[in-house]
């Protein structure tokens, strides 16, 4: 597997481009609100910490509902680039409302109308994504997905960067403005993006598709678990420790700068070794990281640890997505979304789980700590047990 080669063949992939571009602009536009969200709802609006926690909790089970559900519709239509182009209308049309939002009641709805479908904009992406590669070029087809994942990320922490300075420029109101453009910009690329329809063939099925395995779905809602807890609780955490906020953002933007490369190698890892191992590593490097966090008070130790879960998050975000997706390659629609829904899921439980744990102190990461010790375990069961299948049955003799 040469880099240099694969890189050349995603390029030459007719039509790859739109997927990159519409994967890097959506990202900024998702990154431009993410940091702001909550502000907006507290200072722009007025609501308390109850009522801002309901909000974002009842639109991402909203959010869940309608990417599984529309994930299982999926596969029963022959074209899917109407369901993201018709979700970004959706989304579009909950943002004006989220805009003009005067209370608790009429921001729920619009938040809700804003984000439940952007779910189904993910998930339908990477199916067609896979779909396109796999007729085109099925020779990259698992590290084409990475490298969409990664784009989204780059625009995604593009847009992290840009939505602090719109709103110092334009205020919340700019900040809105900015996340609609993104799903302006991804419609209007979809509308010069043709679909490939053609599902995997059952021989390529044969070749590069996994068991199906609930015990390695259940590892990956703990792993998604940990991470969201991390998300939450790291910058309220650094803050408490060292007493300034800012320092988290600079932790962030040491990911960013490591996350492309990291998807990449743990790409082609994983096509040489297996999924499941280069899983079962990451997660060894996120309980080292989580374990630091609960245990060193030194700031330097902090940004040391980065690269290791800056890998971790690569896999989780790029191996892990591609794990899912080949135990449904004659359901991409499904298997893309139930991805997307496992991330949320463990976003709405590891949201929760830290409330176990009385104040912002370092011990909340003994939660993810013992997540990731979970999940190595089932990991390491499902690959034990899937050896000894492949064993041959002893040959009695006579």
């Amino acid at each position: 597997m040469s880099v240099a080669a694969d890189i050349k063949l995603f390029i030459s992939v007719k039509k790859a481009w739109i997927l990159v571009l519409a994967m890097i602009l959506y990202g900024i536009g998702v990154g431009i609100l993410a940091p702001m969200n909550a502000i907006y709802l507290k200072e722009g609006i007025g609501l308390g910490k109850g009522e801002i926690a309901s909000i974002f909790a009842i639109s991402l089970v909203l959010n869940m509902i309608f990417t599984i559900s529309v994930g299982i519709l999926s596969d029963k239509i022959p074209r899917k680039k109407i369901i993201p182009m018709a979700a970004a209308v959706v989304c579009a049309a909950g943002l004006l409302i989220y805009m003009r939002a005067g209370g608790y009641v009429s921001a729920l709805v619009g938040m809700s109308i804003a984000s439940a479908p952007s779910g189904m904009v993910m998930g339908q992406m990477f199916a067609m994504a896979r779909n396109h590669f796999s007729k085109l070029a099925p020779d990259i087809v698992e590290i084409s997905q990475l490298w969409l994942r990664a784009s989204f990320s780059v625009g995604f922490f593009t847009g992290l960067l840009l939505g602090a300075n719109i709103y110092l420029w334009f205020t919340f109101y700019g900040v809105l403005w900015g996340n609609l453009a993104g799903y302006t910009a991804l419609f209007v690329l979809l509308l010069f993006y043709r679909e490939t329809v053609e599902a995997p063939s059952k021989a390529v099925v044969k070749k590069s598709g996994e068991p199906f395995s609930l015990a390695m779905l259940a590892a990956l809602l703990m792993l998604s678990c940990a991470d969201a807890i991390r998300g939450l609780y790291l910058p309220l955490v650094v803050n408490e420790k060292f007493g300034n906020p800012e320092l988290m953002s600079y932790i962030w933007s040491a990911q960013a700068v490591f996350e492309l490369l990291f998807m990449t190698v743990a790409g082609y890892w994983a096509l040489k070794y297996g999924f499941k191992p280069v899983i079962l590593f990451a997660g060894l490097f996120a309980l080292i990281v989580y374990l630091v966090y609960a245990n060193v008070d030194y700031l330097p130790v902090f940004f040391a640890m980065q690269p290791l879960y800056s890998f971790y998050v690569a896999v989780l975000l790029g191996v892990a997505m591609g794990y899912v997706q080949r135990m449904f390659l004659h359901k991409t629609g499904f298997g893309a979304s139930l991805y997307v829904v496992i991330s949320q899921m463990a976003s709405l439980v590891g949201y929760f789980l830290p409330l176990l744990i009385d104040g912002i102190t370092p011990s909340i990461f003994y939660i993810p700590a013992a997540l990731i010790v979970v999940s190595m375990l089932l990991i390491t069961r499902t690959m034990l047990k899937e050896r000894s299948s492949r064993k041959p049955e002893n040959v009695q003799t006579l």
